[in-house]
């Protein structure tokens, strides 16, 4: 039995990854989510978060900006807001963000304003996170 199986991820900007994988853990909407070969078929939702993809005995994280994931007949396809390396990452312009977000939470009053702050907040979180960069 084979022991990979292949992984698409798409972005707006077009294909971004293509290759074969052991295994990878997502953010799925009701916490994280292992895949490995032969998943039984599956489309969820995927929040803001760290993408770890095993791939000949190493582990790559990306940082994935929510989205999609589909698995079936050991092929998934994760259609993604966004993805990066860690080596993508400007840690200056996440830095930034980051502190944009936790200003601009202090002064919103509107529940929706709230919920986008937020959001940004975890993106740029996730960014520093996956480059090493915590702060």
């Amino acid at each position: 039995m084979d022991k990979s199986f292949r992984l698409k991820i798409i972005t707006p900007e077009g294909i971004y990854f293509d290759e074969p994988v052991e295994g990878l853990v997502v953010k799925a909407m009701d916490g994280d989510m292992g895949i490995l070969p032969e998943h039984i078929p599956l489309i969820t939702g995927l929040k803001i978060g760290v993408l770890k993809i095993k791939r000949g005995g190493e582990t790559l994280e990306l940082a994935l900006g929510g989205g999609f994931i589909k698995v079936n007949h050991n092929e998934t396809t994760i259609i993604a807001k966004s993805a990066e390396r860690p080596e993508e990452i400007d840690v200056d312009r996440a830095l930034a963000a980051k502190k944009r977000a936790e200003k601009r939470l202090k002064l919103v009053k509107e529940e929706a304003d709230v919920i986008r702050i937020k959001a940004a907040l975890r993106r740029a979180n996730i960014r520093l996170k996956v480059a090493k960069k915590e702060r």
